[in-house]
């Protein structure tokens, strides 16, 4: 099927579903244009400005060392050698292992802030205030008042909306998390009512009918201001990112807030998608059930992610310079990070012209590089031939940027400014002896072995939230962006709390406990009341709706109820009728004639809408 057919398709379904909230409920793809030559070569791991469209060098079919292409290598040994009156020049041929590279300078590592954790609270140890600083508790509280706006504005949910709390929205992402860690074969299955063959544990939180509701109903931005950003579609005004934005642009400061980076940095490419794909191809795939890549800065030394960004289709890309390099430069900003640091990156990234800018803020970088790059040597002098011996090595200078190639079960090429060609690297091997197999050392280059035991550690999203997408599969794209967020706060709360455990020189807790311990306080259902506690039906709205993420929810200017005697907080109604006069209450978008004596606020009672309970319970909890 064309690509552009899907597009189309998947909009006219997602209009005809949503006729009377179009704003609300559209299903719009960020980065949904894939028919052009730059956009397929973007999705194949190419860069439409700084790869060549064909390379020839030499053909996977045309042997290095056949007879033409050594009497080519004779006329370009001539033609060297001429020229340079038979001095040896480096950069007119590959050098061989054996040949000496010339010293470099290490990096002088300067840092803006001190490595590590920071600016930390002295009394956070739990998983959950981990958790927080990297999801805070105003940030949930404006999700509860956005997704019980769209909520009233939704026809799939019922007859009558449901008001959700703050509880309501920890203990559902406490359920998301926990079907990662207990995997069942559908989303029923965890509610299903069988005393030997079903887990106990979601029915005592929530009923499966209010989870599938806040499921379906996770919203993230102000609905009126996603209506104004829907009438500017197809114009340069419109953002693409409109209903993720308040959250992304959080979570992104949060993550730099905590943390600040080792030496050692790479830059990886994630795919947040309905359905996770863990494969070596999941990139690269553009049917990726309208999947969306996230570019992400992580540190070698832990994982954690400090920095990312969403890509947003063809038009963020470079003209001049290429995606591959506007990405690097995108994520690595010099005031923030400092100098010194050593970047290591993929072949999608690595470029001669990259390269050297980064050297320009004192940044360095290595990886493999495609032969096809713009700047790679294409210089055939004595270069690695198709059927050269495994561990064999070539190398080239050029300036500062150094070229390898290097056999291993598959031809290798690199890049580095920041490693010499050979230092005397060995790795063991196994090699097959007449009777057993025997561990032999070989030769590596520097930079190989380097670069794979930096990112060879670092893996991407751990998909804490696969389970669940692969489940109930969101339909909203934004819902599918908002678990690869929550996957990146609760893995970068994960590595925050071993770091600091280990500061302070005491055990840290296993990944699979800190998550345990981390479900049973976003749900409030720790071991000592976990058998008593009974299910937790969806109730009021703890705060009002904030516009951003980033702007507080305003607190009651009145005393807590501690401070004041029992029994003097009463409800009054405004007017002796109560079908006239009535004013918004203070928790909930609806209109009420009654108001709290004391706090002078009007607030529901009913037997449906007890605001009045829940604001005065609010006050004593923060209080």
């Amino acid at each position: 099927m064309d690509p552009t057919e899907s597009t189309e398709n998947g909009m006219e379904n997602s209009t005809a579903s949503s006729e009377e909230y179009l704003y609300i409920c559209d299903q719009d793809s960020v980065a949904s244009s894939v028919d052009s030559t730059e956009e397929e070569m973007f999705l194949n791991g190419l860069d439409p400005v700084l790869d060549r469209p064909s390379f020839d060098i030499y053909t996977p079919e045309e042997d290095c060392d056949s007879e033409v292409n050594i009497r080519q290598r004779k006329r370009s040994r001539l033609s060297s050698t001429s020229s340079t009156g038979g001095d040896s020049v480096s950069t007119e041929r590959w050098c061989s292992s054996n040949e000496t590279d010339v010293e470099l300078l290490q990096p002088d590592f300067t840092p803006v802030q001190v490595p590590g954790p920071k600016f930390l609270p002295h009394k956070c140890s739990s998983p959950l205030q981990f958790f927080q600083l990297l999801f805070p508790k105003i940030m949930m509280q404006s999700i509860v008042g956005h997704t019980n706006v769209y909520g009233t504005k939704c026809k799939d949910v019922g007859e009558r909306w449901h008001y959700i709390s703050l509880k309501d929205l920890k203990s559902y992402i406490g359920l998301v998390i926990y079907t990662g860690l207990l995997k069942c074969s559908s989303l029923t299955e965890y509610w299903r009512e069988s005393p030997y063959f079903s887990p106990s544990f979601p029915a005592q939180v929530m009923s499966y009918e209010a989870f599938v509701t806040i499921a379906n109903t996770l919203h993230f931005s102000n609905t009126k201001e996603d209506k104004q950003n829907y009438s500017k579609k197809g114009t340069a005004a419109y953002e693409s990112l409109g209903k993720i934005l308040p959250l992304y642009q959080r979570i992104r400061e949060t993550c730099k807030t905590y943390f600040h980076p080792f030496q050692n940095i790479t830059i990886d490419e994630r795919i947040a998608a309905p359905q996770p794909r863990t494969g070596p191809n999941a990139m690269q795939n553009k049917s990726t059930d309208r999947g969306y890549k996230l570019f992400a800065l992580t540190d070698c030394t832990c994982g954690y992610t400090w920095d990312f960004f969403i890509y947003e289709g063809k038009s963020c890309a470079s003209q001049s310079e290429g995606l591959s390099y506007d990405t690097v430069m995108a994520l690595l900003d010099e005031n923030l990070l400092g100098s010194g640091y050593k970047l290591f990156l993929d072949k999608f990234y690595t470029s001669p012209t990259l390269f050297r800018a980064l050297l320009g803020k004192n940044i360095y970088a290595c990886g493999p590089v495609m032969p096809s790059r713009k700047g790679f040597p294409e210089i055939l002098v004595n270069r690695l031939s198709k059927n050269a011996p495994r561990d064999t090595m070539r190398w080239i200078r050029d300036d500062n940027l150094l070229f390898v190639e290097y056999k291993d079960s598959q031809e290798v090429q690199m890049c580095s400014t920041f490693h010499k060609a050979y230092e005397g690297d060995t790795v063991q091997r196994k090699v097959k002896g007449d009777v057993h197999r025997t561990l032999v050392e070989v030769p590596i280059p520097a930079v190989v072995l380097d670069y794979y035991r930096n990112v060879g550690t670092v893996k991407p999203s751990n998909f804490i939230t696969g389970q669940f997408r692969v489940l109930h599969k969101p339909k909203k794209w934004y819902q599918c962006v908002f678990y690869h967020l929550l996957d990146i706060a609760v893995e970068n709360a994960f590595i925050l709390h071993e770091l600091v455990t280990e500061r302070k020189k005491q055990k840290a807790l296993t990944r699979k406990t800190f998550l345990e311990t981390l479900v049973l306080e976003l749900t409030e259902m720790d071991a000592e009341n976990r058998s008593e506690s009974a299910p937790v039906s969806l109730a009021l709205p703890l705060a009002p709706i904030s516009s951003s993420l980033s702007t507080p929810v305003s607190a009651p200017s009145t005393p807590p109820e501690s401070s004041l005697p029992e029994g003097s907080h009463r409800p009054k109604h405004l007017v002796p009728d109560s079908t006239v006069g009535r004013r918004r209450c203070k928790l909930c978008p609806l209109k009420t004639p009654v108001m709290c004596v004391t706090c002078d606020v009007p607030l529901c009672f009913q037997p449906k809408r007890d605001c009045f309970n829940q604001w005065h319970e609010n006050k004593v909890f923060n209080s």
